[in-house]
C-alpha cells in the first residue's frame, strides 16, 4: 500500500518531468520524498546507485532521469544518448530489483514506436519496425528499459511499469536552442523576435509533420496515477489523443507570444517522424485523461519563461 509516508526516490527531481512529479506529490501531502543532483549522485556509477539505494531505502523509485535533446543533439550525440541513457536505467532497474524495491515506475517516450507505425501509436505497435533515424539512438535506450521492467514484472511479479508520454512541455523547461525541443524552442525564437523588432523567425523543416503535446504537470499526475494504483499492464502510453502541424503549433505560439513578423521555413533541416499521436485509451480506461489544453499549457510555460528569462540570457544560439 501506498501511504503519505511511504519513501519516493525520484530520480532526476531537478528536471522537468522530475520537478513537477516533485511538486505534485508535495501538494497531495507525501512527505517522504528523496531527490538529490547529478553533481551528488552520478547515476551512470552502478556502485555509487548500489550505495545510494542500499543507505535511503526506498519504496518506489520513480525514474525520470534521462539524457535528453531535441533532432541536432541527438545527432551529434549518439553513442552518449544510446550508452549514458542504458547506464542511468540500468542501474536504477537492477539496483532496485537486487535491493527489494517493489514498485518502480520508469518513464521513456513516444519515439520508441516505429517511424511509420500506424496512427494512432498503439503499445502493441512496439518493436514492430525501423525507428526513425534522427533519434532512434534514444529510442533504442529506452526500449531496453521497457523490456527490462517487463522481464522484472513477468519473472519476480514486481510492479514494475512504463509510462510513455507524448511530446512534453512546461515550467522548467530547456529552452537552450542547441538541445531543447521543437515548442520551448519556439517560444524563445519568438520571443526574441518580438523583442528585436518582429524580426523573422527561422524554423526548421517543412512544417508539415504532425505532433501531439503534454503538459508537464498532466504527465505528473498520470505518474501519481500509477503510483498510488496497481496497474495491470506492463506498458501505458501517456498523452492527449489530439495532434496538430508544427505549422499551427507555431501560429498557436506565434499569437501567445506577442509576435507579429514573418515566418521561414527552412525545409533543408530535417522533418522527423511524419506523425506521432498517441493512443492514450488504455490510460482512460483505467481511470487518467489530461486536463490542461494546449493553449493554456503554452500560456503558463511563456509565463514562466519571461519569470525566469535572466537563467537563458547567456545560453547561446544556434
Amino acid at each position: 500500500m501506498i501511504e503519505k509516508n511511504t519513501i519516493i526516490y525520484i530520480a532526476g527531481h531537478n528536471g522537468m518531468v522530475g520537478s513537477a512529479i516533485w511538486r505534485n506529490l508535495k501538494v497531495k501531502g507525501y512527505t517522504n520524498l528523496i531527490g538529490v543532483s547529478s553533481k551528488e549522485l552520478d547515476l551512470r556509477k552502478q556502485k555509487a546507485v548500489r550505495d545510494f539505494i542500499r543507505k535511503t531505502k526506498p519504496d518506489v523509485i520513480i525514474d525520470a532521469a534521462a539524457k535528453v535533446g531535441g533532432i541536432l543533439a541527438n545527432k551529434n550525440f549518439p553513442y552518449q544518448f544510446l550508452m549514458e541513457n542504458m547506464q542511468i536505467q540500468n542501474n536504477l532497474i537492477d539496483v532496485a530489483h537486487r535491493l527489494g524495491v517493489d514498485k518502480f515506475i520508469f518513464l521513456g517516450s513516444s519515439c520508441i514506436y516505429p517511424k511509420l507505425a500506424p496512427q494512432p501509436l498503439k503499445e502493441e505497435y512496439l518493436l514492430t519496425g525501423a525507428l526513425e533515424p534522427t533519434n532512434e539512438w534514444y529510442a533504442l535506450a529506452k526500449i531496453t528499459g521497457i523490456k527490462a521492467c517487463q522481464a522484472i514484472r513477468k519473472q519476480f511479479d514486481k510492479d514494475f511499469v512504463s509510462l510513455m508520454p507524448t511530446n512534453l512541455y512546461g515550467t522548467h523547461d530547456n529552452f537552450d536552442l542547441n538541445s531543447s525541443h521543437v515548442l520551448p524552442a519556439m517560444i524563445r525564437k519568438f520571443h526574441e523576435a518580438k523583442q528585436n523588432n518582429n524580426a523573422v523567425v527561422v524554423l526548421w523543416g517543412s512544417g508539415t509533420p504532425m505532433r501531439e503535446f503534454l503538459f508537464v504537470d498532466d504527465m505528473a499526475e498520470a505518474v501519481v496515477f500509477a503510483l498510488e494504483n496497481q496497474l495491470p499492464d506492463y506498458l501505458y502510453n501517456v498523452g492527449t489523443g489530439e495532434d496538430l502541424t508544427i505549422k499551427q503549433l507555431a501560429i498557436t505560439v506565434q499569437k501567445i507570444v506577442g509576435h507579429t513578423g514573418g515566418i521561414i521555413w527552412d525545409d533543408t533541416k530535417p522533418d522527423g517522424t511524419p506523425r506521432k499521436l498517441m493512443d492514450v485509451s488504455k490510460m482512460h480506461k483505467i481511470g487518467w485523461k489530461h486536463k490542461v489544453n494546449l493553449e493554456e499549457g503554452i500560456q503558463k510555460t511563456y509565463n514562466w519563461f519571461l519569470e525566469n528569462i535572466e537563467n537563458f540570457k547567456q545560453i547561446r544560439h544556434i
